[in-house]
């Protein structure tokens, strides 16, 4: 088995379409992606880099196909669109989770079906699936560490959280607040949901800031960062040439204003992001497990971080996108199959 995930290493080329999926079969799989939500551009290119990986394989003629499901984010599409996938007999199923628990029992009928199971980003539990996830409350509590030591740990702040109801939210939220908790001059002045979505958080803070005293940094969750930046350039006022310590959420839009504002006036924060090269991971990962490489349960992924040091690579990065690298299947034998 090891020799054919070899083979398979050396193989990956890059294909051209989408068709309908083929019948499955030990030697051709057929690997579907269940997403939960596609409303975030983090999202979008979550799939495109599932569909990225996938081409190549099939091109390489390592499977016969890929399905991809996007959803609304409730539990109820998520839990019909994996019961279709079950009755297609696919091969390998890729979770992004509306839930980390309400999908377990659906995720036990797809694992009791012989279909390998990952969920990865917004994870399950189901204990039947492999778990590749990220460090969500430490990279947040180490970034907002960050941004406190900024303000001198003092100030007024606002929390934007992400897609309501998901894991991450949650871990991400309650590492901020376990940090936000050790220091009494650092005070929580709005809490708003922006379901990791540029416009909807710019929305969000848009709506309270009027009403708030001055704020001195914004804690986030993601690719809603420009759109934080974009609230408080509109509002204006006092904040026209004090714009507050604002979290980089790995957008490159973000990363690039970022740079041209610490050229005029020395401004400085730290961006740290998951990467939505992760479903290309999760990908190889699954063709891996399915020719009998063998890996732990619980896997956890490294995060992007930008910072003063860093600040000039990435500052020049295209627009319109999330910082990530493309997984290969050398990098998850290397990182991610068991020794």
């Amino acid at each position: 088995m090891k020799l054919a995930f070899a083979a398979m290493l050396a193989g990956a080329a890059f294909g051209l379409c989408v068709s309908a999926p083929a019948q499955a079969s030990p030697q051709k799989p057929v690997i579907a992606l269940s997403n939960a939500y596609f409303g975030n551009s983090w999202r979008h290119q979550m799939v495109g880099s599932f569909e990225e990986a996938a081409k190549a394989a099939k091109a390489a003629n390592q499977i016969a196909d890929f399905i991809t499901m996007n959803g609304d984010g409730s539990v109820a599409q998520q839990s019909s669109q994996i019961g279709e996938l079950i009755l297609k007999g696919v091969d390998v199923l890729l979770v992004d989770a509306a839930s980390e628990t309400a999908i377990n029992g659906v995720i036990e009928k797809a694992c009791k079906a012989g279909i390998i199971v990952i969920s990865f980003d917004s994870i399950a539990s189901a204990p039947c699936n492999y778990q590749l996830n990220f460090d969500f409350k430490g990279y947040k509590a180490e970034q907002a560490e960050a941004v406190f030591k900024l303000l001198g740990y003092k100030g007024n702040i606002i929390q934007v959280r992400g897609v309501k109801g998901s894991a991450p939210d949650n871990d991400m939220y309650n590492a901020q607040k376990s940090v936000i908790d050790k220091y009494p001059d650092i005070k929580v002045v709005a809490t708003v949901y922006g379901q990791a979505t540029a416009s909807v958080a710019q929305a969000a803070i848009a709506n309270v800031l009027p009403s708030l005293p001055h704020v001195s940094a914004v804690l986030g969750q993601g690719p809603d960062d420009l759109g934080i930046v974009q609230a408080f350039v509109q509002y204006g006022g006092e904040y026209v040439d004090h714009m507050p310590v604002v979290e980089g959420g790995g957008g490159t839009d973000f990363v690039r204003w970022w740079a041209a504002e610490n050229k005029k006036n020395g401004y400085q924060t730290v961006s740290m992001n998951t990467t939505p090269g992760i479903s290309g991971a999760a990908f190889w990962l699954g063709l891996a497990l399915l020719h009998g490489e063998k890996a732990p349960k619980i896997m956890i992924m490294p995060v992007a971080t930008v910072d003063a040091k860093n600040l000039d690579e990435y500052g020049s990065l295209p627009a319109g996108q999330i910082i990530s690298p493309t997984y290969s299947p050398q990098w998850v034998k290397e990182h991610l199959l068991s020794k």
